[in-house]
């Protein structure tokens, strides 16, 4: 039975071991969301584990979602994220980035455009912008002959991250953005080919992770699911419903091939998450840590009991830059400090120290 530790092959990907870095929207770039030198250093630190998942990416203007977020998108973009990408490698790790479209979670004073969802309904709630919080608007109803733009900018954005030096793609369908707003009930309400059943919900998505396979390969794809997360207005509390839109999802996806699927879910033993895992067949990575954080006990435990292939860690891997070394070695972890996660620079983001360092104070 393969343990934490053990190589994995995930299409393309070598990883060394299964710890992976969760996608962790940190607000560093700048407001041309070009990744800065201190991103770079961050993830370089973080190049022990097995594959390092970028935090979201936009890859087109209008789908970015958070003031200080980077894109793949410009020149410059490109060029930030191959110093980071040139700095992973250079320590021996894996890095994809996540591209994502933030849809209705977001708003035209981050943007600089207008607001885009599968359906004129606005997510209950607000969203900070340069200014301060404001309401979520409501969206432009992509129409019909919009959705080969969104197609389109993903493939576009993933081949940016390709060209920018990274090893593949996680395809954001999670969270309330964009693609999984198309599978909610909740946020989609259309009644043309892209609404209403599962097979015409999970359409956009199919399509897209065509369309990237087609241009950088399926080797280098993979996909984050969140089923039952209940986020941003987009509320999936019907197991029928919620079991046909993602077994149809699983059963569409699984003839390309893809490099892998990582699924948030806070129970990986359930019959949805191992039944979606038969399903797709491939390496399938587990993310239960959301309203509690995944332990070194609890990612040993899924790798035990056959529930994963690899184990998705969010805030251990913000704390402990050798999170690899720590787990494997079972030694102590710098305990996570929640108010500089969204900080600025340096502070909370690159000067966690890594075992046997001395801590570096970083002003605020």
């Amino acid at each position: 039975m393969p343990d934490l530790f053990t190589p994995l092959i995930a299409g393309d990907l070598s990883l060394a071991n299964r710890i992976i870095m969760a996608p962790l929207t940190r607000t560093r770039a700048g407001d041309d969301g070009v990744p800065t030198e201190v991103m770079a250093e961050h993830y370089a630190q973080r190049a022990s584990l097995g594959l390092i998942i970028s935090e979201g990416t936009f890859p087109t203007p209008a789908g970015k979602g958070f003031v200080g977020q980077p894109g793949l998108v410009t020149v410059e973009q490109l060029a930030g994220w191959r110093r980071a990408t040139d700095a992973v490698h250079a320590e021996g790790g894996l890095i994809v980035a996540q591209v994502m479209h933030a849809g209705r979670a977001s708003h035209s004073d981050i943007s600089g455009f207008p607001v885009e969802g599968p359906s004129a309904l606005a997510i209950d709630g607000e969203t900070r912008t340069a200014t301060g919080k404001v309401a979520y608007p409501v969206p432009h109803a992509l129409e019909l002959d919009e959705l080969p733009g969104i197609v389109q900018a993903f493939v576009t954005g993933s081949q940016n991250a390709i060209d920018a030096g990274f090893d593949g793609v996680e395809l954001h369908a999670a969270n309330g953005y964009l693609l999984h707003e198309f599978l909610g009930a909740t946020s989609n309400v259309r009644t043309d080919a892209y609404g209403g059943s599962p097979e015409n919900r999970i359409r956009l998505i199919v399509e897209v992770a065509e369309a990237v396979v087609a241009k950088i390969g399926s080797g280098k794809v993979g996909i984050r699911i969140s089923p039952e997360r209940n986020i941003q207005s987009l509320i999936e509390d019907d197991p029928a419903d919620v079991e046909a839109v993602y077994g149809a999802l699983m059963d569409a996806l699984a003839p390309l091939d893809l490099a892998f699927v990582s699924i948030l879910h806070p129970d990986p033993a359930g019959a949805l998450v191992q039944g979606l895992r038969a399903r797709f067949g491939g390496p399938f990575f587990v993310n239960t840590g959301f309203a509690e954080a995944t332990t070194r006990d609890d990612a040993v435990s899924l790798m035990a009991e056959d529930l994963a292939d690899a184990v998705v860690v969010g805030r251990a891997a913000i704390a402990n830059p050798d999170l690899a070394r720590r787990w494997k070695e079972d030694l102590a972890q710098n305990a996570l400090v929640p108010e500089t996660i969204y900080a600025e620079g340096a502070l909370g983001y690159t000067d966690y120290p890594a075992h046997g360092e001395v801590p570096v104070t970083t002003a605020p």
